[in-house]
């Protein structure tokens, strides 16, 4: 049987990203109901160090957070478009610093898995920069500053490089992570692109699953998947306690004379295990994802999924057609119904894209 391609993807505002090794597509709903699509392809593959265990895992996240960050933009200029003069009364100002945070922190929580090969265009640089600036302050530096006041106020005097210290640390980053996801889940907007993440999951499995594209199947499906970026953050969290208890083991007991200090230092001293911590959590990962899916060892992937049922809402008909046809938008060009370069198409309903015998049909 001829191997089919391998699919990813994202929710974003009113719509679905999916990717492949040759693909990108963008679909959105607009307020008439009609679906905006971008498409193009991605070229090449990834070379040298890039396909290799471990360095393929960095260029995963960094290539994920890059077309995440593209269509998110595509879909809120979309959005943006809709409302115009309509536009609802402008949010406070801590709702719009806790939307946009929300999103950033989303991005992270929702990039499912890589294609096989990576993107080598130079789009969506922007965007990268605010996301490496959540990624270390939510799970680096605000976990560990917690810490340090939770001992402060108890009267506890761990060092920074104990075991004991590291678990309070990734407690902090699980609390402060689940606590922002569950408030934002709260607006609606936010909601909404949980309920798109559902169904980009369930389109997924539907596709895994080698059943039909429709709705009636990708409706039975689950909102949980083992790629999902969900995952790979609860992952990110327990693997980082180990991580930075050995990185601890090689470091004095007291670094300087004042606690706060070896704070600052012990921060410092974490930021360039980044990349090898995201590397070792995607090799994980991906072990999970393969092995781990059925039998005794699916019990490995059930903390990712209960965090998942934050990330994730049941969606209804119209968001899993909107996923359906991103994904349909992305088999069109792996199939060579597309041209070689992008473009920007407006289907008027999902049956029109669905029976289209191409994507420039």
């Amino acid at each position: 049987m001829e191997a089919r391609p391998y699919i990813g993807g994202q929710a974003v505002l009113e719509g679905v990203m999916m990717r492949s090794p040759g693909s990108f597509a963008v679909v959105v709903r607009r307020r008439d109901g009609s679906l905006s699509v971008r498409e193009r392809v991605m070229p090449g593959g990834r070379t040298g160090l890039a396909k290799l265990p471990f360095f393929r895992g960095v260029a995963s996240l960094v290539e994920s957070l890059r077309l995440g960050s593209e269509a998110l933009r595509y879909s809120v200029d979309q959005v943006q478009r809709d409302w115009g003069d309509d536009a609802p009364t402008p949010p406070t100002a801590l709702a719009s610093l806790l939307r946009a945070i929300g999103y950033q922190l989303f991005l992270l929580a929702s990039v499912d898995g890589s294609p096989k090969d990576g993107d080598k265009t130079d789009k969506a640089q922007r965007g990268i920069g605010p996301m490496l600036v959540i990624m270390v302050a939510f799970l680096i530096a605000l976990p560990q500053l917690t810490a340090y006041l939770m001992m402060k106020i108890f009267h506890v005097d761990w060092s920074v490089t104990s075991v004991q210290f590291q678990v309070l640390t990734g407690t902090m980053k699980l609390t402060i992570v689940l606590g922002y996801l569950l408030l934002i889940r709260r607006m609606a907007d936010i909601r909404r692109v949980f309920q798109y993440h559902g169904a980009e999951h369930k389109t997924i499995t539907t596709y895994e699953a080698n059943e039909p594209l429709d709705v009636a199947h990708a409706r039975t499906k689950t909102t949980l998947h083992p790629r999902c970026g969900t995952t790979f953050l609860v992952m990110i969290v327990i693997i980082s306690v180990v991580l930075f208890t050995i990185l601890g083991a090689f470091l004095p007991v007291r670094l300087t004379s004042s606690r706060l200090l070896d704070n600052a230092l012990f921060f410092l001293v974490k930021l360039p295990t980044l990349p090898l911590l995201a590397a070792i959590t995607f090799e994980i990962q991906r072990l999970f994802a393969r092995y781990c899916t059925t039998g005794p060892l699916r019990a490995l992937l059930v903390p990712g999924f209960l965090v998942q049922r934050i990330t994730t809402i049941e969606p209804d008909d119209d968001q899993l057609e909107v996923a359906l046809a991103s994904l349909r938008a992305t088999l069109f060009r792996e199939q060579g119904h597309a041209g070689d370069g992008s473009a920007d198409i407006v289907f008027p309903t999902y049956a029109a894209i669905s029976a289209a015998p191409s994507l420039r049909a």
